[in-house]
């Protein structure tokens, strides 16, 4: 999965099997981590969805499936297609701590805000707590669903575990006995794909949806504050009822004032402001229009928005807030840097890896067989009719050579 994020001053790119990490700031080795030479699974590694029980060999792609930074910028972890887990420390420089492995395929990492446990959400609905302090220990299963898992968070107070799936759940569980449920925030009609808690309104939890919809929740009573259907909000892009468009990311700037939203398969970017002392809390900004679908796109410490694009000759695009709309800089001496650094290990990405939809398949279809039966029920009611057509007319014909012949 190609995704940006940003550690301190490292701004961090995963993208096909590579983790690459750029310092902004200064003029340092970019740090890469190639999963392809990384240390291999054990051979008698057991996978539990393997219905013998027996050992498998792992055959995974070695494709990063998922990151995660610690809120104090000095962790780094990600999971890929291999079902490795590793810990990286990026202060006072990068070293690669640990490598675990996971027992399915992750979809989300999160760290607590204590940077003591990391929890792992796989497909299958499992939470998994994989300790920090011992980065040798295995981890332990925290908790579980129904469905597939697509996103998760923890509470700034370190308090709640809340999970997303795709059953248009989301689930607000208590995070040292999961078993507890807090609360549900239920709304959506479609899989939850993202969830996210603005730094600065540590209550309040954004989610975003296959049905296009981005809402926001007070979490701990799972009560709905607002909610924006984004392509009400651009009238650049054609409003088409049948259309799937799925909310693949929601991100804030560090002081949480100003929100940014992306969709998939969209060229625009939706910002939105909130507001503590708002009645209407969250509210529309305005509307980035791009040259290329954003595949991805981050914060910096600055407030400056990066945007990864689907182009090879404009990889990185920074936008700043001026005079209250967001500008493109083209004068930014970090993003040559950084643009430079990136370029070798982008050109060498699978295009399939970067522009693949990562949602396509989680869409419920809806069935109607009423009207199948209505249907089909009108065809016969009309082939009834005819075939009495062909009677009476073939009666009236007898008849009428009867009268003749007498």
């Amino acid at each position: 999965m190609t995704s940006v994020r940003f550690c301190r001053d490292w701004f961090l790119l995963s993208c096909n099997k590579k983790l690459v990490a750029v310092h902004t700031k200064e003029s340092r080795e970019p740090f890469v981590f190639d999963c392809s030479d990384a240390e291999k699974p054990p051979k008698n590694l057991k996978d539990d969805g393997n219905s013998n029980n027996g050992s498998t060999e792992e055959t995974g792609s070695d494709e990063v499936l998922a990151i995660a930074v610690s809120s104090s910028g000095k962790l780094v972890a990600l999971t890929d297609d291999t079902k490795r887990l590793v810990l990286f420390e990026c202060e006072p420089s990068w070293r690669c701590i640990s490598t675990r492995w996971v027992v399915r395929r992750c979809v989300s990492l999160v760290f607590s805000q204590a940077e003591d446990e990391l929890l792992v959400a796989d497909k299958s609905g499992d939470v998994y707590s994989f300790s920090v302090v011992e980065p040798q220990a295995e981890g332990e299963l925290k908790m579980g669903h129904l469905s597939m898992l697509l996103s998760m968070v923890v509470s700034p107070d370190d308090k709640f575990i809340i999970t997303a799936d795709r059953d248009e759940k989301i689930r607000v569980s208590h995070r040292r006995s999961p078993y507890n449920i807090q609360s549900f925030c239920l709304g959506h009609r479609q899989f939850v794909s993202t969830l996210h808690i603005p730094p600065s309104h540590p209550h309040w939890l954004l989610s975003g949806s296959g049905d296009g919809t981005m809402k926001l929740w007070e979490f701990e009573s799972g009560r709905l504050l607002q909610s924006w259907d984004l392509s009400q909000l651009d009238e650049s892009q054609s409003s088409d009822p049948d259309k799937n468009t799925a909310v693949v990311r929601i991100i804030s700037s560090s002081d949480g004032c100003h929100v940014a939203v992306l969709c998939e398969g969209e060229s625009t970017v939706h910002f939105f402001h909130l507001d503590q002392d708002n009645e209407q809390r969250l509210v529309p900004h305005s509307r980035l229009h791009l040259a290329h679908c954003p595949l991805d796109a981050t914060f910096d410490p600055e407030g400056q928005l990066w945007v990864l694009l689907d182009s090879s000759d404009a990889l990185l695009k920074i936008h700043t807030l001026r005079q209250n709309s967001w500008q493109c800089r083209t004068d930014s001496i970090e993003l040559s840097r950084v643009s430079e650094a990136l370029r070798p290990h982008w050109n060498t990405a699978q295009e399939s890896t970067r522009t693949s939809r990562r949602f396509e398949h989680l869409y419920k279809m809806g069935y109607d067989n009423v009207s199948v039966y209505l249907q089909k029920k009108q065809q016969r009611l009309e082939e009834q009719q005819q075939k009495r057509v062909k009677a009476q007319t073939s009666n009236r014909n007898k008849r009428l050579k009867k009268d003749a012949s007498a």
